[in-house]
């Protein structure tokens, strides 16, 4: 759906199609307060996402225990550590998690600090939309004049300093402008698993770290990832939001009101079950192809720290690879001869590599994965492939 004052518009992007773009004019009103005028900060809040089974992380992510649980970059959880990061942003009473129900007794056990209802538990999981409106509804229960930051608690961030630095600016943009902002990133290399982001004119009073977002391109092919890269103006879209809850709530509301409308109703109740049986009739959308590809009024902040959403053994590279060990990236105990461009993460039995080139291999008590560092991504098939087996205990 597009508001009035926006419409659909053609360019030429080489090496990118017309159809996988969406352009949005940036209307006149879009600086909704001027720069120099100062803006009364509302209470800041953060949502964590938590959900999801991490299966390209099979065999150390399991269905009862998943990567953002475990300590898979650091000695602490993902999930504790997005939680320190974002802690002096929002205080510990401005943290909100979501998780489904056979995940919330360990993201309590793992953030002891929180108050039961800091804890918000789906009753299935429906995408990152459905996840957003019942925090966003949550939060706006305590305070309607909130603004929301949104985040996965499975991404790794080597400077918190700047990460905050760079979630503030998203904040402000947010409150003076009434948009609905994210956080993107320089893309370095072709990568076909993120989307991208083409920035516009730039948002008054950021220093040209802001600009109001002109198309979303979904996740490309190699040859389009390429070219986007080569115009050296796409970014990566992170999936880390900044919004006042009016905002969002607006938008969802015009974009997916059947979602909305479910999860008011029901919120309206004491049974849980009737919780659970609106969950099951919401669609399953995530908030980019649901709300921020339609929305008026999407703006990105250029953030400075690096990143990396760390969706499959392949994106641990920069994090595991040091010493002697710099040819490979390894956890644990391996004793590489002539190999080179190898993922190990061994924390018991040692492994030996010899003359292999651009391999996982992922040892735990019960499985042991061996695989092409490119077919990475394609972990999730062996779960697919054990469920169909019937062979349960292994995930």
């Amino acid at each position: 759906m597009w508001t009035a004052g926006t419409r659909r518009r053609q360019r030429a992007w080489p090496g990118v199609s017309s159809a996988s773009l969406l352009f949005r004019e940036t209307l006149p009103n879009h600086d909704a307060v001027p720069a120099n005028i100062p803006v009364p900060r509302p209470p800041r809040y953060a949502v964590v996402l938590a959900g999801g089974s991490g299966s390209r992380f099979w065999p150390r992510s399991r269905l009862r225990m998943p990567k953002q649980l475990l300590p898979i970059v650091g000695a602490r959880t993902m999930l504790q550590e997005t939680v320190a990061r974002l802690s002096p942003l929002v205080g510990r009473e401005g943290m909100r998690i979501v998780t489904g129900r056979e995940h919330a007794r360990a993201v309590r056990a793992q953030l002891p600090g929180l108050r039961p209802g800091q804890v918000l538990v789906e009753p299935e999981g429906r995408n990152t939309a459905a996840a957003i409106a019942l925090a966003t509804l949550a939060v706006v229960r305590e305070r309607d004049d909130a603004s929301i930051a949104v985040l996965p608690a499975d991404h790794a961030i080597d400077d918190n300093a700047r990460f905050r630095s760079d979630l503030g600016i998203a904040f402000d943009v947010a409150e003076r402008t009434g948009a609905l902002v994210t956080l993107g990133l320089r893309a370095r290399r072709p990568e076909t698993g993120y989307g991208y982001i083409r920035p516009g004119r730039r948002v008054p009073g950021t220093s040209g770290r802001a600009a109001w977002v002109q198309a979303f391109i979904e996740k490309p092919d190699h040859a389009r990832a390429v070219a986007l890269l080569a115009g050296g103006q796409a970014l990566w879209n992170s999936g880390i939001f900044a919004w006042r809850a009016s905002a969002i709530l607006a938008a969802l509301r015009t974009h997916l009101p059947a979602l909305v409308g479910g999860l008011e109703e029901a919120l309206g109740h004491r049974d849980r079950r009737v919780l659970a049986a609106a969950y099951r009739r919401l669609p399953a959308v995530s908030i980019d192809t649901g709300v921020l590809e339609h929305a008026a009024r999407v703006a990105v902040v250029r953030a400075r720290f690096a990143w990396a959403d760390v969706g499959s053994w392949a994106a641990l590279e920069p994090f595991w690879r040091a010493g002697r060990n710099g040819r490979n990236a390894i956890r644990g105990r391996a004793v590489p001869i002539d190999s080179r461009g190898c993922v190990v993460d061994s924390p018991q039995r040692l492994v030996a590599l010899v003359g292999v080139d651009d391999l996982v291999v992922v040892d735990s008590p019960d499985a042991l994965l061996v695989c092409r560092k490119d077919r990475a991504q394609d972990v999730r098939l062996v779960v697919e492939e054990l469920r169909r087996r019937g062979l349960e205990r292994y995930l």
